[in-house]
């Protein structure tokens, strides 16, 4: 079926949804499936459509079960499902449900009528590249109806806390984002892309880079580096942004950058300049005003177990957005114990390296829920080579299951497919789930089995 037909089934499903019942949404708890909640969560606050929200680490057979047996006959699973479709037929018989996914899919071909399921893999559209899991939601609400255009700019924040993109988009996603700009909800700049440009001082811009060989990760060295451009880091006793910076001043640091690169051996001006995509209605000096500051809020929000703060920024609500932006203080707490604990244990035998690649198996020292966001640092970091396979774990302490995270250090080639390397050692090990696409894979294993896991996944791993 295509697309737009399988877009026009979900509608028409929804439609036939009674609205004086509750709906059930399942979503994912990355910035992507926050995104997709929310854009789907304004439609029903719109149609008047009450609701109940779960936001799930991973689905799982179990956890269908408890929700199949819950008081509710009207579902929607967004950024997750295609993998359980199956199962939903099973266990969801006299209720109505809706998948607005974009992960690889199940082979599985659907037999019943209750079940509407979107998906661009279905149409021969890569999921993983061309829309993300908020973008499918995005494109259900627009056809529901065209009102909804104007949450378009959640879609694509959802698409780029998805790794979605690549010094612009492409596909759908382009077309998402060329009706966010309609909207003026978003605005492309070109620029340096580094991290933090609306909310740091330019001169902890470049510290917190990893991009900058003789500045990053050293205050001093960055201080130095803006004076020998001659560019003021300082205008009247406060630190400057760039923001403040005249378009003069701005060639000159691009063009220092690259050069410092370049004498280090680093070619590809690409790497520090590209598109900058900025929500022009958000406050200057706000997180919220950078696409990529705004989706790592949400991604802090659903991996500290406060997704529905996330939620509440992607709605405006500015009680929620406060909340949110002092939890995410937490959330980097979090993040630096747990590189903390990397380092310290680099070379312990709960971190294996081994050619191309790395299995950090961090127990129950890192939270669960941060693993992947770890492993998607350590790949974009200086300290693991490129071309390098990243497999990071951590245990849940309530359920006895072990969250892994797969990552690649370096530009992936067309070849690299990290989701069908998981499902190849999961088939392996025997038991197990896996999600995720072709550029960040994850799977949940029983934490009793993590040693049989680590001797497959090396197994695969060394063959690749």
């Amino acid at each position: 079926m295509d697309f737009n037909s399988q877009l026009e089934s979900a509608v028409a499903l929804f439609r036939n949804f009674d609205k004086s019942k509750p709906v059930r949404v399942v979503s994912h708890l990355d910035s992507d499936g926050i995104s997709a909640a929310s854009i789907l969560i304004n439609a029903l606050n719109n149609e008047n459509v009450k609701y109940s929200v779960s936001i799930l680490t991973q689905l799982s057979s179990d956890k269908l079960k408890e929700l199949a047996g819950e008081d509710y006959f009207q579902y929607f699973f967004t950024d997750l499902g295609s993998g359980h479709v199956s199962q939903m037929e099973e266990y969801f018989k006299d209720k109505k449900i809706i998948i607005l996914d974009h992960h690889e899919p199940e082979d599985h071909i659907l037999k019943t009528g209750n079940i509407a399921f979107v998906n661009p893999h279905l149409a021969g559209i890569d999921g993983s590249k061309t829309i993300s899991g908020s973008g499918v939601v995005f494109l259900f609400t627009k056809m529901l109806n065209p009102i909804y255009e104007n949450m378009a700019h959640i879609a694509i924040i959802g698409a780029i806390g998805d790794m979605q993109e690549n010094n612009g988009f492409i596909g759908l996603n382009q077309e998402i984002l060329e009706l966010a700009q309609k909207h003026k909800k978003i605005e492309v700049q070109r620029g340096l892309k580094f991290f933090g440009q609306q909310s740091r001082p330019l001169y902890k811009v470049l510290e917190y880079s990893s991009e900058i060989p003789g500045v990053s990760n050293s205050e001093s060295g960055a201080i130095q580096f803006l004076m020998q451009l001659e560019i003021e880091p300082k205008k009247d006793n406060d630190w400057r942004m760039i923001s403040d910076l005249s378009h003069e001043e701005m060639q000159k640091l691009i063009a220092g950058i690259i050069i410092r690169r370049a004498s280090a051996g680093e070619q590809c001006p690409e790497d520090v300049i590209g598109n900058i995509y900025i929500l022009p209605n958000e406050e200057p000096g706000s997180i919220l005003r950078d696409a990529r500051e705004f989706s790592t809020l949400l991604n802090s929000c659903g991996r500290t177990n406060k997704a529905l703060l996330g939620i509440g920024v992607c709605l405006k609500n500015e009680e929620e957005t406060i909340k949110a932006l002092k939890n995410q203080n937490s959330y980097k707490k979090e993040i630096v114990k747990a590189l903390k604990w990397y380092e310290k244990n680099s070379k312990s035998d709960k971190i294996i390296c081994n050619g191309n690649y790395v299995i950090i198996n961090a127990e129950d020292n890192v939270l669960y829920t941060i693993i992947g966001t770890v492993a998607s640092i350590l790949a974009r970091g200086n300290g693991i080579p490129n071309n390098t396979y990243i497999l990071s774990m951590a245990r849940n302490r309530d359920d006895n299951q072990t969250k892994i995270s797969m990552r690649y250090a370096g530009k992936p080639s067309q070849e690299i497919d990290l989701h069908a390397l998981m499902t190849k050692i999961i088939s392996n090990l025997g038991e197990g789930e896996t999600g995720g696409h072709a550029n960040a894979a994850g799977a949940v294993i029983c934490s009793d089995n993590e040693q049989k896991f680590i001797n497959e996944a090396t197994k695969v791993l060394e063959l690749v």
